[in-house]
């Protein structure tokens, strides 16, 4: 096994082609050929489903082969040897599936559970694929849309009032009162089919603002129960720049444009609407969190010109975002990826270009970091042993 350069190594990286992705986003981008098929995340990082490799190494065994070097004594003290996130470029055409991600403990318990079922663990009806809870930030590159958390249940009733179906009544008092489970459950049963499409039809024909979105979520994903359920959550928009976080519990589902994601590295995802993958509704209904809360937005932090960090509450990761135009320095001591977003992005001696990413290991000394562009930089997160 090659012991790792202190240098920055070059990542090749995976592109997943889910159904959701677009076909000519991160083409357009990364100045790329399109495929022909949808490009929707871009992998970079060391999780097993997917491992970025240097010079064919996959990224987890050249950390596993050396943690302390690759990712510094105090993150693989506190991780083990493994990095502890993983950064995404998405690009969304369609609406990513309604879900939640489970607690550490939550994930876990859910994981023996299923490994004592036998469930094998590349098994499309597996809901846990690892024991990590699975917080993620996304930061948007272009604007950026989506569903998270649930609104206040009372100016959810109001919300449904204004669609006129006389038989959401039930739903509107429950959710008066504050039982926003009940309605959730009731949404996604199928004992309750025929007043989703009373809810579908409606928000087709409806031509009130406030609803348009829910409204293109009917057009899209027709008889899908996750339509009704999204009645529930707050609509999110994000300008460039602007990045929200999801913690644990927490329900939602991206709807368009392009962003850079950074979550912990757990592929734990609990769904119940909006996709073809696998749904597991009682589980889900064990993990969602039904506080209303409003979306978590992470503002930047900005002591230096053209450097925006974006610091969310979750020790696996961090999130910093460089104007090239600017000289930057980074420091050494801990497992970074930087990735071009545009532009032209030099660290040391290695080159990088839109799309392109380098992975700088712990033992890396502090890093020059030149070009004209855009990139981001990934790093683990504040923690405390």
């Amino acid at each position: 096994m090659p012991q790792p350069d202190p240098a920055p190594m070059r990542l090749a990286t995976a592109i997943r082609p889910y159904d959701w992705g677009s076909v000519t986003a991160l083409p357009q981008l990364f100045g790329t050929e399109p495929t022909g098929r949808p490009q929707a995340e871009l992998w970079m990082g060391a999780h097993p489903g997917d491992p970025s490799t240097v010079g064919g190494t996959p990224l987890n065994e050249l950390i596993a082969d050396d943690p302390a070097g690759t990712l510094g004594e105090a993150t693989a003290a506190r991780f083990g040897p493994a990095l502890p996130y993983l950064l995404k470029v998405l690009a969304i055409e369609r609406p990513l599936s309604l879900q939640v991600h489970p607690t550490t403990e939550q994930a876990r318990a859910g994981f023996a559970d299923e490994d004592a079922r036998g469930v094998p663990i590349d098994d499309p009806a597996r809901t846990y694929k690892d024991t990590s809870h699975k917080p993620e930030m996304v930061c948007a590159i272009t604007p950026f849309h989506g569903l998270c958390g649930f609104r206040d249940p009372a100016a959810t009733a109001a919300l449904l009032d204004r669609l006129a179906v006389p038989d959401l009544a039930p739903w509107s008092d429950l959710l008066r009162a504050g039982d926003l489970r009940t309605v959730f459950a009731q949404m996604l049963d199928d004992a309750h089919e025929p007043l989703r499409a009373q809810v579908e039809q409606a928000l087709r024909e409806s031509d009130d603002p406030g609803l348009a979105v829910y409204g293109e979520l009917a057009r899209a994903c027709p008889g899908d129960p996750g339509v009704t359920a999204a009645l529930l959550l707050h609509h999110v928009n994000l300008a460039p720049g602007q990045a929200l976080y999801l913690g644990a519990g927490v329900p939602h589902a991206y709807l368009g444009g392009i962003g850079v994601e950074i979550m912990a590295n757990s592929d734990n995802v609990l769904r119940c609407g909006l996709t073809t993958k696998h749904i597991d509704v009682p589980e889900l209904m064990r993990v969602v969190d039904f506080t209303p809360s409003a979306p978590h937005l992470v503002r930047p932090e900005q002591d230096t010109p053209g450097e925006h960090r974006y610091r969310p509450p979750a020790p696996e990761f961090a999130l910093t975002r460089y104007d090239l135009d600017n000289p930057h320095t980074l420091p050494g001591g801990g497992p970074q990826i930087v990735v071009c977003i545009d532009g032209e992005a030099r660290l040391a001696g290695l080159t990088l270009r839109p799309g392109e990413s380098a992975f700088i290991p712990a033992a890396a000394a502090s890093v020059p970091l030149v070009g004209k562009g855009t990139a981001y930089r990934a790093e683990p997160g504040a923690f405390t042993l």
